[in-house]
């Protein structure tokens, strides 16, 4: 089993910034997909962003169009950790906002994710 935990939400006007972290305990293995997922009230789930990190440690990574040029994602090997960096927020980006992971390559759809965090929630001011 695996284990993720989110943190790093908060409220924040627009045009700041905020950093998300998906922290992943128990099995597992050298080849994963992270990513991270969004939700908003009445609107269904949505693709975010997503980091692979290669049996010889090379990372991919690939965003939705909506967040391309705002949000980086990266990577701590040593810690199984993944970090969302958040800039240039907008009140549409108000969200509760999920890490997923799966064995194997980016996938964009929630389905294709084993192991899911409980959430944390980012909500922007106008």
């Amino acid at each position: 089993q695996v284990q993720l935990v989110e943190s790093g939400g908060g409220v924040v006007q627009a045009g700041g910034s905020l950093r998300l972290s998906c922290a992943a305990s128990g099995r597992t293995v050298s080849s994963y997909s992270m990513g991270w997922f969004r939700q908003a009230p009445g609107k269904e789930r949505e693709f975010v962003a997503a980091i692979r990190r290669s049996t010889e440690n090379i990372y991919y990574a690939d965003y939705a169009d909506s967040v391309k040029g705002r949000f980086t994602i990266s990577g701590n090997n040593a810690k199984n950790t993944v970090y969302l960096q958040m800039n240039s927020l907008k009140p549409e980006d108000t969200a509760v906002y999920y890490c997923a992971l799966r064995y194997g390559s980016i996938r964009y759809q929630g389905y294709e994710y084993d192991y899911w965090g409980q959430g944390t929630q980012v909500t922007v001011s106008s």
